[in-house]
């Protein structure tokens, strides 16, 4: 089983989108079984709280559910639990690299580093641009499986 953490600020936006997209992208491949995906935070502002109404309206207009979610921390044990962990930002690599301070298996990764043209996956929190986000975000996840698989 391949085990796939995504981390942003505060896990109802991006990594949360992520983790849908990611999980629909397996589905629709015939892959689910052999995939566990989550999200997390790199803070606990929003710990609890479910995706951002706007980021959910993005994916239900795509056909993904999210229902059922609520934000939680990274955790010191992700590191041992997960395969990959994959950040929004520098800002989450930043963070992430402060609580993994070594990343012996390689494990710590820019999501879009995984496309054609590496970059940061913009925060819509700021920019309300969640149709960007999420095309940004298929993009990595669609890279990223074709890596994996």
């Amino acid at each position: 089983m391949i085990k796939i953490l995504f981390i942003c600020h505060g896990s109802i936006c991006r990594s949360p989108m992520a983790k849908y997209i990611m999980t629909d992208l397996v589905e629709k491949a015939g892959y689910g079984n052999e995939f566990l995906i989550d999200s997390a935070a790199t803070s606990s502002e929003e710990l609890g709280n479910p995706v951002y109404p706007p980021a959910r309206a993005i994916l239900k207009s795509h056909g993904i559910d999210c229902d059922g979610y609520a934000a939680r921390r990274m955790r010191f044990e992700d590191y041992e639990e997960y395969d990959l962990i994959i950040g929004m930002d520098s800002e989450n690599m930043y963070y992430m690299r402060r609580m993994w301070k070594e990343d012996p298996e390689g494990k710590l990764r820019l999501l879009l580093d995984y496309s054609k043209s590496p970059r940061e996956v913009s925060d819509p929190w700021y920019t309300r641009d969640f149709e960007t986000a999420y095309n940004d975000i298929l993009e990595g996840c669609t890279c990223l499986l074709s890596a994996i698989r």
